[in-house]
Order: structure tokens, then sequence, then C-alpha cells
């Protein structure tokens, strides 16, 4: 796709919600993904206890197992999409959420638990890839990355009231009433879909599940240059956000003694994810989301071995702590969004195909990274910031290999052909 593709707009035959009530539907669909992770980041140590966790690290499986079965069901939905239709598929994934919420908020033992929250992610990957295979079925270029920044602003505005929302469950509920939130919250988005979100793929645009053809499709997308460039690019920074998710609750118990508080510097902290998603939305359009992307990415990774050399001289405090992640989250969020629609620009001809096998890579392999990094903790925030600042410099690497060496300015490319 060549730049000048950039400003295209929405198709004109795609009937639905007007433009801020399709925005606010995609990014309830994705908020659900991250209510799941982060409102019960507060509840773990209560879960850990009443669930005979011996190993306090071992808590971390109860954010990882909902993030390894949301990767891995993304290789399913995508297919399935592009056969049958966004809508349908949407409503299964969601209804799946739902019921393994409900499951979640009953299991007896831990082993129970872990198994109820890999279903829930099974369920939750359907929002990841119908979200953005909606969005890319009717916008693209520049249009399409504002859409997906301005639904990105709402999905981030989950992760600075969800910890707070999991403590006030905690107030005047036991710890299972916060899967039991998660499921209500399900139930009512999948109303709303259903009600007001029509079907935006047309029946000639449909593809027969067929394996050559699907396995065809996902080599398109794992082999396209700038497609897979930028996934990996994006596993990376996944994995250094899902470090920080890991490690964040533990560093607030045991390093700065302020749990109380966890709820509240996070919520700073994710603010500055929604801040930088703001000013991007703003500018992507002028500017352009390599240059963008670019920059943040640099920044990140300064930033991030900055924070390492501060902890690491043992100069940590609550109010460092906050600023430098604060910071870094701050440049995240100018490059989730660029960076995911610049690894669909090339992909518009199989967007659900290729949403699920990008989906799969960064969710499956950055939770695998995120764990890694939360493994490492041992009493201060050092590996943590190092982790990531180690993600910035990987994410910087493939970004270069898909740029060819030249950032900050597109290349022209030819478009990539049409599925067999």
């Amino acid at each position: 796709m060549t730049q000048s593709s950039d400003a295209a707009p929405a198709r004109s035959d795609v009937r639905g919600p007007g433009f801020p009530e399709f925005v606010c539907l995609i990014a309830c669909l994705m908020a659900l993904n991250a209510l799941a992770i982060d409102s019960m980041l507060p509840a773990l140590p209560m879960i850990g206890d009443a669930l005979g966790v011996v190993r306090e690290n071992d808590r971390q499986w109860i954010v990882t197992a909902y993030l390894l079965g949301f990767g891995v069901a993304q290789v399913i939905y995508g297919p399935l999409a592009d056969r049958f239709g966004r809508k349908p598929i949407l409503m299964l994934g969601v209804g799946l959420y739902v019921l393994f919420s409900v499951l979640a908020a009953f299991a007896p033992t831990f082993d129970l638990l872990i198994l109820a929250r890999i279903g829930t992610g099974l369920g939750a990957a359907s929002l990841r890839v119908l979200a953005v295979s909606i969005v890319r079925d009717r916008y693209e270029g520049r249009r399409m990355a504002r859409v997906m920044s301005l639904s990105f602003l709402v999905f981030l505005g989950v992760p600075i009231v969800a910890p707070s929302l999991g403590a006030a469950v905690l107030t005047v509920a036991p710890w299972p009433w916060i899967f039991g939130v998660l499921a209500l919250a399900g139930s009512a988005v999948m109303v709303w879909a259903g009600l007001r979100l029509p079907e935006t793929l047309h029946p000639q645009d449909r593809l027969p599940v067929q394996p050559a053809r699907i396995i065809g499709a996902f080599r398109q997308a794992l082999t396209n240059r700038q497609s897979i460039g930028y996934t990996l690019a994006m596993t990376a920074i996944t994995g250094a956000l899902f470090g920080f998710i890991n490690s964040s609750q533990q560093i607030f118990e045991h390093v700065f003694h302020a749990a109380d508080l966890f709820p509240l510097v996070f919520a700073g902290i994710a603010g500055g994810i929604a801040a930088g998603t703001v000013l991007n939305a703003t500018f992507v359009e002028r500017l352009g989301s390599r240059l963008i992307a670019h920059t943040a990415l640099i920044a990140f990774t300064l930033v991030a071995a900055a924070h390492t050399a501060w902890s690491a001289a043992g100069l940590e405090t609550l109010v460092t702590f906050a600023l430098f992640q604060g910071l870094t989250m701050f440049c995240f969020g100018f490059i989730a969004g660029n960076m995911g629609s610049m690894a669909m620009e090339p992909m518009g001809h199989i967007a659900g195909t290729a949403s699920s096998a990008q989906g799969f890579v960064s969710t499956t392999f950055g939770s695998l990274l995120g764990f890694a990094i939360g493994q490492q903790f041992a009493g201060s925030a050092t590996p943590m910031a190092g982790g990531i600042a180690v993600c910035g410099v990987i994410a910087i690497g493939f970004t270069l290999w898909a740029e060819r060496g030249r950032l900050f300015k597109a290349r022209n490319a030819a478009p990539a052909p049409r599925a067999a």
C-alpha cells in the first residue's frame, strides 16, 4: 500500500453506528481484555492465600494463563471470521468470555482457576481479532490508525480504573466477585454489539475454510517483511508491558511497602499511556505513523535504560518509579496503535487471518516474555526495568529490519496480492 492511501475514508457501503459510537463500541470490546487483566491485580495476594499458592511469583500465572489462552486462540478466530462473518464469531467469543469468568468465580482450587482463566482468554481472543478486522473492513491507512488510537484511548482508560475497581469490589465483597464483574461487563457489551453492530464483511468477500488457503494466508502474514517485522517489534513491546503488569503489585508490596497506594499509582502510570494515545490520535494523520512510532520507540528504550541504571544504583523511590514508568508508558501510547496499523497495512485482502496471525505471535510470545521478566522479581525494580529496556532494543532491531534500515518515513511498496 502506498502512502497516498493513508487518508482513505470509510467504506460508504457499510452501514452501522456513527463514528463516535463505532469508536466507543470497538474500544469497549478491546477494554474487556484490559479489564480481565488489571482488575484482579489488587486481589492477587488474597487469591493466593485462599487457594493455597505457596510460591509468591506463582500468582503471576493468574495473569499469564489468561494471556496464553488469549494469544493462542487468535489463530482460530481470524479464518472463522473471514468465512462466517465478523458478528457471529464475535458473539461466540464474548459468550465464552462471560461463561469462563463465571467459572473462575466459583473455582475451588488454583489449578481450576488457572484453567478458567485460560478459557476466559480463549473467548477474549475474539475481541482482539474481530475489533481489528472490523476496523480494517471500514478504514485503512492513517484513518485506520486514528480509529485505532481513539479506541485505544478508551481501552487504556480501563487500566487506569481497573485496579481501583478491583480494590473497590474487595471492600464490599470477596475476591470471586471480581470475576463476576467481568461476566457482567461482558454481558453488557455483548448486548450492545448484538443490537447495534452490523456485519461488516460483505458476502462476496467471505473466504472458505480451506486448509491450503488458510496456510497460504498465514504464510503471507508471517513472511511479508512489513507485517512480520512490526508484529515482532510489537511482541517485544507487549512483553515489556506484561513484564510491568506481572511485577507491579509485588514491587509495591515488597519494595515500597505501599500496597494500599498501588491502585492510585498504577492509575497514574496507565494515564501516561492514555496521554500518549490522545496526542497520537491528534497528530498521526498530520505527521504519519512511522515518524511518531519510531521516535517514541527510541525514547521508550532510552527511558527504560535510564530507569534501570537509576534502580541499580539504589536510588529508586516510589516517586521515581512512578515517574520513570509513567514516562515509559507515555511513549508506549505512541507505539502500539501505530505499529498495529502498519503491520496490517499490506494485509487488507486477508484482514481477519492476518489479524489472527499477528495477534497470536505478539500476545503469545509477548506474554511469555513478560512472564520471564516477572519471574526475575527478587526484591527490587531493577529486573523489570532492565527487561523493558531489552525489549525496547529488540523492538528497534525488528523495526529497522521491517523498514530495511530506514526509519521515520514510509517506503513506497507494491500492494499485496489478492488471496487465492
